[in-house]
Parts: C-alpha cells; sequence; structure tokens
C-alpha cells in the first residue's frame, strides 16, 4: 500500500467524540449514561425552522444552490448583524458554509500557506489547530489562564509573534472557557496585526449565548474575518450550516473556494434557516439562552462546593472549563475515564484542549437539562471518595 500524506500523523483525533462514541456504547450495552462530553444543545431545533424546511422539500426546494448560498440567507444574516451589532455588512461579504467548521476551513484555504503560523489559545477548540495542519502551516499556541481570562491580550500577541506567523485566531465566548474578549482588548489585537499585516479571524459561532448585560463585540468591528454557525444558538447542529465574512477584497476568492471545495451548502438547510431569524424563533432561542444561564449557575456552584476550580463563571457558551481538586491524585485523563466507566457520567478531559494545564483539567458541558446536572454533580462526588 502507497504511504498516506505526512500530514495525516499531525492531525490529533477529536477526543469529545471518541467520548461520545464510548459512552454511546455504554448505553447500547444498557447503561444509564448522563451526556456532558459534547457540544450539542438538548433542546430541539425550533418549530419553525423544522415548518419551513418542510416547505422547502414540499416545493422541490431541493437542487444546488449558488456556492455562496442563497441570496435570501445572505440578506437576512445581513440584516441580523445590523440588529445584533448595528453593523452594515454587505450580502456580498457573506458566505454560507457547510456548518462552523466549512467556514474555518475556507478561512484557512484563504490565510495559510505552507510553514506559516497562527497564533491561538492554549486551550481551544481542538479542530482550530487541526485546520492549520490540514493546509501545512503551524498552529502557534499560547498559554493562558484564569488570569487572562482564557484569552489573548495584544501583549501575548506581541510576545508570541513570530516570524512566520501569518495570523491570529480569537474565539469569543470560547470553547472550552465560555470566556468573552473584551472590546478594548480585540481592537488593540485587530490594530497590531494590522500593522504586521497579517489575518485576524474570529470564531463567533457561540454568539447569543451569552449571560452578561451585553452582546459580545464582533471582528467585523476590526475588519476581521468572522466564522459563525447556525449550530449553537440556533439549534442546529445536524442541519451542518453556517456562515462566513471576509472583506469585499476577499470575497471572489473565497467563492472559488467554496465552489470547488463544497459545490454549495445544503439546500434544504437553507431554506430552513431563512425561519431561524423569526420573531417566533427568536423568542424560543431567548428562553432556552435563559435556561442555559439557570444550568451554568447551578453547575459552577455544585463543582465549587466539591472543590473543583472554577475562577469566573463563563460568560457565554454552554461549558465550564474546571480544575480538579487538590486532593485528586489523578490526572483529568484518568478522571474521566473512571467517571464514564464506573460511574456512568461522560466529560471531555482538558488534554483535548491543548497542553497548557491540561492533566489538571476537565470541561463540562451543561448542555443537559437541570436534572441531568444535578445528578452529575452528586456522581462527582461519589467518584472524588
Amino acid at each position: 500500500m502507497p504511504e498516506f500524506a505526512d500530514r495525516i500523523e499531525n492531525i490529533a483525533p477529536f477526543r469529545a467524540m471518541k467520548v461520545l462514541d464510548r459512552a454511546n456504547e455504554l448505553q447500547a450495552a444498557g447503561r444509564e449514561v448522563i451526556h456532558l462530553e459534547v457540544g450539542e444543545p438538548d433542546f430541539s431545533t425550533p418549530e419553525p425552522i423544522v415548518a419551513a424546511a418542510q416547505v422547502a422539500i414540499a416545493a422541490g426546494k431541493t437542487k444546488y444552490t449558488p456556492a455562496p448560498g442563497i441570496p435570501e440567507l445572505r440578506q437576512a444574516i445581513s440584516v441580523q448583524y445590523q440588529k445584533t451589532h448595528r453593523l452594515e455588512v454587505d450580502p456580498n461579504r457573506i458566505f454560507v458554509t457547510a456548518g462552523g467548521s466549512g467556514a474555518l476551513l475556507l478561512a484557512m484555504a484563504l490565510t495559510i500557506d505552507p510553514g506559516a503560523g497562527m497564533l491561538m489559545t492554549d486551550p481551544g477548540y481542538p479542530c482550530n489547530r487541526n485546520f492549520v495542519r490540514s493546509f501545512d502551516g503551524e498552529a502557534q499556541l499560547v498559554p493562558v489562564g484564569p488570569e487572562q481570562n482564557y484569552q489573548l491580550d495584544k501583549n501575548l500577541v506581541v510576545q508570541h509573534w513570530q516570524d512566520n506567523t501569518r495570523a491570529v485566531l480569537l474565539a469569543s465566548p470560547a470553547n472550552p472557557t465560555g470566556s468573552v474578549l473584551a472590546r478594548s482588548e480585540m481592537s488593540a489585537i485587530a490594530e497590531f496585526v494590522k500593522e504586521k499585516s497579517g489575518f485576524l479571524i474570529v470564531d463567533e459561532i457561540y454568539h447569543g449565548l451569552h449571560y452578561g448585560e451585553s452582546y459580545p463585540c464582533s471582528g467585523l468591528e476590526f475588519d476581521g474575518i468572522v466564522v459563525n454557525s447556525f449550530s449553537k444558538y440556533y439549534g442546529m447542529t445536524g442541519w451542518r450550516l453556517g456562515w462566513l465574512v471576509v472583506p469585499e477584497e476577499a470575497a471572489p476568492h473565497i467563492e472559488k473556494l467554496a465552489q470547488n471545495l463544497f459545490i454549495c451548502p445544503s439546500a434544504i438547510s437553507q431554506y430552513a434557516a431563512l425561519a431561524a431569524f423569526s420573531s417566533e424563533s427568536i423568542s424560543i432561542m431567548e428562553e432556552q439562552r435563559l435556561a442555559f444561564k439557570q444550568r451554568r449557575d447551578l453547575l459552577v456552584a455544585g463543582l465549587r462546593a466539591l472543590n473543583f476550580h472554577v475562577p469566573d463563571s463563563p460568560e457565554g457558551a454552554f461549558y465550564v472549563y474546571a480544575g480538579l481538586p487538590e486532593s485528586t491524585a489523578m490526572d483529568s485523563e484518568a478522571f474521566c475515564s473512571r467517571l464514564l466507566e464506573e460511574f456512568g457520567v461522560a466529560v471531555t478531559a482538558g488534554a483535548d484542549f491543548g497542553d497548557y494545564e491540561a492533566d489538571r483539567h476537565i470541561r463540562v458541558s451543561y448542555a443537559s437539562d437541570l436534572p441531568a446536572l444535578e445528578r452529575a454533580l452528586e456522581t462527582f462526588a461519589k467518584a472524588l471518595k
């Protein structure tokens, strides 16, 4: 057999999905399992979105669409930016993609040459560094902790910028920490990146799922390339639909890439997503956001009571990145394995998200309901004994 491409050896598996597979195996064998390992809302897709998909299918909206997405949806996304951020975004800069992952793939293809570096946080979403490696680039991980709110700041970017650095990737709200980057910090980073003739890419797929008084700022305020998704706030994980916003001069290049890599996003999902911005859908999703906030508060308080280290409540998304109690001798992978195999609770070890203090951290998703979280906390107490 011929040898596979060298990059295959540099791509690590997504451990959260491996945990999910093992949890499902245990369930299939008759075990009860509490799923706190993956970032998938337990709420069903809002009914108006489902109904719109059914109408689209009945109307025969099942053909290829333009590679950048149907014009109606690009316009609807543009209008949403005006409502949420008071930003005027030309729909021609918006590209509908096969999930947020498709948007990230296009962003990497646009900006990363072989050997080019991209700064990103450690911990951070694991697929980001693997996307960079897929284009033979270098994922330049910057250790961050609660002292930095688990985010990059200008000083860190200046300190870690290298001769081959081409871009900075931010995420706000972030996975796995739920932290939100302050507008002043994003502005300062953007200014430095511009001085270096680099790219600023901002992952905003958890926008909407925020628990502070104001909406998180957008990278579009600072001429960044922005990735977003219908998966999280809009509850459309399996519909595989996201979007990418790029500068005007990049639009022809992204269209060419999209044509070649994807042909087009799912037609049915696009027509369904038109209903995601309706007042009825937004009302449903806002109720869900408040439910996530309740879950966050319960989980954070419960973990702290068990001496897990949670210095700040997550400001967005639906994860708690928690340090193991100092009394626990096990590392996070051993703890997570024991928690699943012996007690039937699935969470993800910190090693999935980077290297910095990863062996002492776990990520717990609160995308499950309050009773499940209460049972999980009781189980944590048993496992720690």
